[in-house]
């Protein structure tokens, strides 16, 4: 292996990125995988999530298997979905998605399913599902207009993200935080412990 330890992300997201620099693991790169992420006739949010997770996972262990660089990574990718029941919200790109989702959430709870899939260098796959439960306040049509103006809806699951104006928005919170934001801390760390990679590599000091 030509870079020792070296953590692929199947993701271009700053989220998981930041997310994983809190844990002091940083990605050797980020090879974040276009995939179909429709979903199939009556599947359900939480399949939906494991699905796409390990999908992206397998596709970037395919680039990674076959660049000498790569070569001998550990793999990591993940989904986030979320949905009202089984309505799966789409990941706002226009404003009548946000709008939509925004007013669909209003008052209500809803669910945030985000699958993780790691693959290790052997080939070896392991996968977790994390399910939070979220409700939101009711909001006024002002806070829905100003935030769809603050754009900081656009390419998130639900048409929010957690992290950042939104998390105003939430009255209670029933699972994990990191997972809304769009990876499951505690989770994902305990598939790599699990598959050999040294997770506390970087926590020691200077």
């Amino acid at each position: 292996m030509a870079t020792e330890q070296a953590l692929i992300l199947a993701s271009g997201s700053p989220r998981r990125v930041e997310l994983l620099a809190q844990a002091r693991i940083e990605p050797a790169r980020l090879l974040p995988m276009d995939i179909d992420e429709t979903p199939k006739r009556s599947e359900n949010p939480r399949t939906l999530a494991q699905r796409l997770a390990r999908e992206k996972a397998e596709a970037a262990f395919a680039v990674v298997r076959a660049d000498e660089e790569l070569k001998g990574g550990w793999v990591l990718a993940a989904d986030t979905v979320v949905a009202v029941g089984r309505r799966i919200l789409p990941k706002a790109e226009f404003e009548a998605d946000a709008f939509s989702c925004l007013n669909l959430l209003s008052g209500r709870a809803h669910w945030v399913y985000t699958g993780v899939t790691l693959i290790a260098p052997s080939g070896h796959t392991r996968s977790r599902i994390v399910e939070t439960k979220v409700r939101f306040k009711r909001l006024s049509n002002a806070e829905i207009d100003a935030y769809v103006q603050s754009g900081e809806w656009r390419g998130k699951a639900g048409g929010y993200g957690i992290q950042g104006i939104a998390g105003a928005f939430v009255q209670k919170l029933a699972g994990s935080y990191t997972s809304v934001v769009g990876l499951p801390l505690t989770e994902t760390l305990q598939l790599l412990d699990g598959e050999g990679f040294d997770i506390r590599r970087g926590w020691k000091e200077g």
